[in-house]
């Protein structure tokens, strides 16, 4: 592609994103993110928060974190058919939910991320599957602070 050809595509993109951002983002639930409690999340991200403990899902992460800027964690919801989602909780952060993951029904459902952690608290995974909601937890002793601390 010639340079000329190469700089007015771009231009043409960057015009695009700057006068058209609602159409180029992708949306994100900002009553969820801005909820300061683990239940107001869940509440803002699904129509019924209400759960189901399952020894289904799997949450891997470290018993002791010496740093909470990275703490890897791990979900493993294969023992579940027809899974959605997977939302990620950290109760105990200033803001709890970490992230939501869409899945396909090709996708196998497991997610590995690492995350911040303020201080010792659960790390809750929410695994809707068959149009239900399920969770387990796993608690994640943090000896130094990442959430500004």
């Amino acid at each position: 592609m010639p340079r000329r050809k190469f700089l007015h595509h771009s231009l043409i993109g960057g015009v695009a994103a700057v006068l058209l951002p609602h159409a180029v983002m992708a949306e994100w639930p900002k009553a969820a993110f801005e909820a300061k409690s683990a239940e107001d999340a869940l509440k803002a991200l699904f129509e019924d928060p209400s759960t189901t403990v399952s020894d289904l899902i799997e949450v891997k992460a470290p018993d002791i974190a010496e740093n909470g800027r990275v703490v890897p964690v791990e979900i493993d919801a294969s023992g579940l058919s027809d899974v959605e989602s997977i939302t990620l909780i950290a109760e105990k952060n200033p803001v709890p939910l970490i992230a939501k993951f869409h899945l396909t029904a090709s996708a196998t459902p497991q997610v590995a991320t690492r995350i911040k952690m303020g201080g010792t608290s659960d790390v809750v995974a929410v695994v809707k599957a068959g149009g239900k909601l399920y969770v387990a937890k796993k608690e994640v002793k943090v000896t130094i602070g990442g959430c500004g601390g």
